[in-house]
Order: C-alpha cells, then structure tokens, then sequence
C-alpha cells in the first residue's frame, strides 16, 4: 500500500484513477492544479504523484519540473497520465522529470499498477 497523489481537474478521471488504486488498497489524495499539488507534496509527502498534463495555470509539465528540481520532492517519482498521445509528449515529460508515461484512456488498470509498482522504492 502506498500513498498517492492524483492531480488532474478532470473529476471523472479523477474518480478512474481513485478507484483503481482504492481497489488495489492504495491510500489517495486528490489535487485539481498543478500549483496546489507543489504545495500539497511538500506538506503531505506522497510516495507517488500521478500528474495530468493539461490543467489551467501550472500545467502537468511544469508541475513535474518543479518537483523533480526540489530538494524536498525530488524524491517523489511523478508518473504522467494524459490524454496527449505523441512520442513527443512522452519525452518532454520525462525531460521535466516524470519517471513513467501514460496514456489516457488507461486500457488496463494493470498497466498504471505495474508503473507504480516499479517506481516505487524498494
């Protein structure tokens, strides 16, 4: 059981993420913007963030950046979940700092449960 994060303003894929990792016995927060969920992990720690990309203000990308160049959550493995599907948007992530990527919809709930699974310390 880990503690996660989930930050995206959409609350129908909010309620698909809280599910799957409820169900798996996963502990979850819920953040709506990428400038609350900088705060938010500061404060909470969460063992893993699952971070939209397209949000208003700070965006998914600069979210992460900010995260992964702070001392006090660099730490924190970031695994974008997104609706952008082009290869460039998978590297841009993981040049800002995300460990995993994936695509929304998710297919397989098992998918987001075995990146978890590996970016999680052991």
């Amino acid at each position: 059981m880990a503690r996660i994060m989930i930050v995206d303003d959409s609350p129908t894929d909010v309620q698909h993420l809280k599910s799957i990792l409820n169900k798996a016995g996963h502990l979850v927060s819920e953040v709506t913007a990428g400038a609350d969920a900088i705060t938010r992990a500061k404060a909470e720690k969460p063992e893993v963030i699952i971070m939209d990309v397209v949000m208003p203000g700070v965006n998914g990308f600069q979210a992460t950046r900010i995260l992964s160049k702070d001392p006090e959550t660099a730490h924190i493995p970031v695994i974008v979940v997104s609706a952008k599907s082009q290869e460039t948007d998978r590297v841009w992530a993981l040049r800002q700092g995300a460990k995993e990527y994936l695509i929304k919809p998710l297919m397989k709930e098992a998918d987001l449960l075995d990146k978890i699974k590996a970016v999680l310390p052991k």
